[in-house]
Parts: structure tokens; C-alpha cells; sequence
């Protein structure tokens, strides 16, 4: 299901992690477990249907309030299984280097 694909070194949860993933627009969500993770996406199996979603950039929401959320575009999809990569913004880390630098 799209592992061969994976550059980055993934942890695998056993029990996975609920969580939703949201339109960008607000017009959709879907529960969905988080099986496995990197730094640079996450694999998830999603409940429900995904026809009709636009899953080009979306909001994969990591807590319950919503204060936890990575943006996200679909890279594979099996199913009702699907891998995401996150959308990074610059990272903190280089901003406070950079800023400090200056």
C-alpha cells in the first residue's frame, strides 16, 4: 500500500491514532486512523468515502480542538488507505536560527 514509495524512515504505531482529516474550505471531513508517520507524511486509513474530495490540500487535524493540524496533499491512495505528505512551511528551527543570525 505505497511503502515501496517511502524515502523517509517511518514509525509504525500498532493501534494507529484517531484523528480527521478536514477540506481546506471546511466543506468535508472524515475520521480517519494514523497508522505511520515521518517527517515528511503519514499513512492513514480513512473511514467513509474519499470520491468527490479534493485531496490536492487539506488539513489532517492532530487533536481533538484543532490546535494540532499539518496541511496535507494526497500522494497514493488503495482503498480507503491513503499516504499524505505534509506541507512544510519554513521550519521553526531556521527561522529562530536565521532571525538570530541577523
Amino acid at each position: 500500500m505505497g511503502e515501496h514509495r517511502r524515502n523517509a524512515k517511518r514509525v509504525r504505531f500498532s493501534t494507529g491514532f484517531n484523528m480527521r482529516i478536514v477540506g481546506r474550505d471546511g466543506s468535508w471531513q472524515r475520521r480517519c486512523t494514523m497508522l505511520d508517520v515521518s517527517d515528511s507524511g503519514a499513512r492513514l486509513q480513512v473511514d467513509g468515502s474519499l470520491d468527490g474530495l479534493d485531496l490536492k490540500d487539506f488539513i489532517l487535524l492532530l487533536s481533538a480542538i484543532g490546535s494540532a493540524h499539518r496541511r496535507c496533499d494526497l500522494v497514493w491512495r488503495d482503498g480507503n488507505y491513503i499516504g499524505v505528505r505534509f506541507l512544510h512551511r519554513e521550519s521553526a528551527v531556521r527561522q529562530a536560527a536565521t532571525s538570530n543570525a541577523s
